[in-house]
């Protein structure tokens, strides 16, 4: 039977955060820290361990058949991939930083500067698309140390919380990226993998819809359930069942994560009670 092949950061954050991603998907692998090579036990998958640089090019010329990789790493690469989903992992930027004690006033205080960066096609791009002239300074790693080393005057890298920067005395200045975690398929990828990439992204979706929604479970009297209904959609209608408290039902519904907060206050005032929120491990739609 044929094995879909996928290339994951052999070390880092994404590497953590992409096996924990497969894990959640339900598939069984043994531990590939020290390997180059993984197979899953119950899923016809073979996981390769690369370096996250390497990644696009192994897709594109049909060593992996698809890849988790950072957007910020496939746009510098310049490789054409197909991007098939968003993973909603390892997100980031890419930006300007200069010096915490400078003034800045526009991109424009960027022209005769000298940028360090680990990321000089995304750059140079940027700089050419904004008419700013520049000259960049190529690092492999360490970039934020730069203008206190006087190897430049400004950096271009990767923030996630800024701690970085204000570690070594900088400040964000400009976001030139947004970034996520994408998964990658070659192009040509061969018709009997197709139907195992459908199964994996079918899992993934799953994944991602359960951490994104919450089930939530309250008590309410019944002439408040059908405007508490009006507040509480869920996926279709809430479910609804009779409690031994004469006049009272029990609601379960499904709610997005991030606008629970904003309908707590609405859900009490409509006489909602004994409210519990439960993280959903898989969710099907």
């Amino acid at each position: 039977m044929s094995k879909l092949k996928i290339a994951v950061q052999k070390s880092g954050r994404l590497n953590q955060d992409s096996l924990n991603l497969l894990r959640a998907c339900g598939i069984q692998f043994p531990d590939g820290q020290s390997k180059l090579i993984a197979t899953a036990t119950n899923f016809p998958l073979e996981i390769l361990f690369l370096r996250d640089d390497d990644i696009p090019q192994y897709v594109e010329q049909n060593v992996a058949d698809i890849g988790i990789i950072g957007q910020n790493v496939l746009r510098e690469s310049g490789i054409q991939v197909r991007e098939v989903e968003c993973l909603g992992i390892a997100q980031c930027r890419l930006s300007l930083a200069l010096p915490k004690e400078e003034s800045y006033k526009s991109l424009a205080d960027f022209n005769q500067k000298r940028i360090a960066t680990s990321y000089p096609n995304i750059l140079s791009r940027f700089f050419a698309a904004h008419h700013i002239k520049a000259e960049i300074e190529v690092i492999s790693g360490s970039v934020e140390i730069a203008p206190g080393i006087g190897l430049a005057e400004g950096i271009c890298d990767i923030v996630s919380s800024g701690s970085t920067l204000r570690s070594n005395g900088l400040k964000e200045v400009h976001c030139i990226l947004k970034s996520e975690a994408v998964l990658v398929a070659n192009e040509k990828i061969e018709p009997g993998k197709t139907a195992i990439l459908e199964r994996l992204l079918f899992r993934i979706k799953a994944v991602q819809n359960a951490g994104a929604n919450k089930y939530i479970l309250l008590n309410a009297p019944n002439e408040k359930i059908p405007a508490i209904t009006k507040i509480l959609p869920g996926m279709n209608s809430p479910t609804l069942l009779p409690l031994a408290r004469p006049g009272w039902s029990s609601l379960h519904s499904v709610i997005q994560e991030d606008k629970f907060w904003d309908v707590i206050d609405k859900l009490r005032e409509n006489g909602a009670e004994g409210i519990l929120i439960v993280p959903i491990e898989k969710m099907i739609v």
